[in-house]
């Protein structure tokens, strides 16, 4: 065993068990999922007062009782920052673009070799494990498991896009960034019509950033950097 655990989220019969079977070989180990409601069961027996939670999920997208990419949408809205690989027959470009901007960290369209699959679960636990359990800057501390953030051991009541954007400016320390970069790297696509967006998320994060010794500056046409000082 190498002590890592997969959730197979798939309906298939025949792809479910022979990944399960291949992975397993690997020193994998695996739950099994065939429909959506049965993902969400799992994940609510082994979150963090339920155990240890999985550790990756290969998610198909069509599914018996639902659309895959809404169980990833609403997983990343409840604030789970879960790796997760979309393993899928949907393989145009269109698709995979989808994938991405609803949240999934890798993207691999049926067929496949087990071979590759083996590789890009690899890569993306490798990934996401050199992200560090908590980050901290002054009195804020971060925990990106979780998608937790404490200001003098304070729960700074983040939602899952302020978060997202607070641990983006931790690891930019003093770097000025426009709204376009920021936009692209905390919602996953271009900003277009949404301008407002960043400057509204920034403001409700000011104001929660009182006390730790961090605030967020807005350098005129230049952009946002996070630095020393006070709101």
């Amino acid at each position: 065993m190498n002590g890592k655990t997969l959730l197979l989220v798939e309906d298939s019969k025949k792809v479910q068990n022979y990944n399960r079977q291949m992975l397993e070989d690997e020193g994998f180990s695996i739950a099994a999922a065939m429909t959506l409601s049965e993902a969400w069961k799992y994940l609510a027996g082994h979150g963090s007062a339920g155990g240890s939670r999985p550790n990756a999920i290969i998610l198909d997208i069509g599914m018996p009782d639902g659309n895959g990419l809404d169980f990833l949408r609403e997983l990343r809205e409840r604030g789970n920052r879960i790796p997760v690989l979309l393993l899928t027959g949907y393989g145009e470009e269109k698709d995979v673009l989808l994938g991405f901007q609803t949240g999934c960290d890798d993207y691999l369209p049926k067929p496949y070799t087990f071979k590759i699959l083996l590789m890009r679960i690899w890569r993306l636990l490798e990934r996401t494990e050199q992200v560090p359990e908590i980050l901290t800057k002054g009195t804020l501390t971060l925990k990106p498991i979780s998608s937790e953030a404490y200001v003098n051991g304070v729960s700074m009541g983040l939602s899952p896009k302020e978060y997202d954007l607070l641990q983006y400016f931790v690891q930019n320390e003093s770097r000025v960034m426009t709204a376009e970069q920021v936009y692209e790297a905390v919602w996953g696509k271009p900003m277009g019509g949404d301008a407002n967006a960043v400057k509204k998320t920034v403001s409700q994060l000011r104001k929660k950033l009182t006390g730790c010794g961090y605030t967020i500056t807005n350098e005129y046409g230049n952009g946002y950097c996070f630095e020393r000082g006070e709101p």
